[in-house]
């Protein structure tokens, strides 16, 4: 079992930044992927950039070039720096992680960006 913290949502203005984390409660060894999704009022859950266990990475076009995922194994997290940020970014924002076992979700955090 895993559980998943997440933090760093609030309220921002466009073209600004925010830096969400999410912190497992034990070590990433042995996890298949870790992933950052979002689901905005009305709409159906997407994924936003996820990252192998090798270190690769994918990004959804709407955020290619602004988004970037990263992970620090030492501290069990995983990072969404967000710049550049627009309204159609304004979300719940979910971190996911994967094992043999199956997925692991966490409670999400808001991003509302606003002006």
């Amino acid at each position: 079992q895993v559980q998943l913290v997440e933090s760093g949502g609030g309220l921002v203005q466009p073209g600004g930044s925010l830096r969400l984390s999410c912190a497992a409660s034990r070590s990433m060894f042995g996890f298949y992927a870790m992933g950052w999704y979002r689901q905005a009022p009305g709409k159906e859950r997407e994924s936003v950039a996820t990252i192998a266990s090798g270190g690769s990475t994918n990004y959804a076009d709407s955020v290619k070039g602004r988004f970037t995922i990263s992970r620090d194994n030492a501290k069990n997290t995983v990072y969404l720096q967000m710049n550049s940020l627009k309204s159609e970014d304004t979300a719940v924002y979910y971190c996911r992680v994967s094992d043999y076992r199956g997925f692991y979700w966490g409670q999400g955090t808001p991003v509302t960006v606003s002006s």
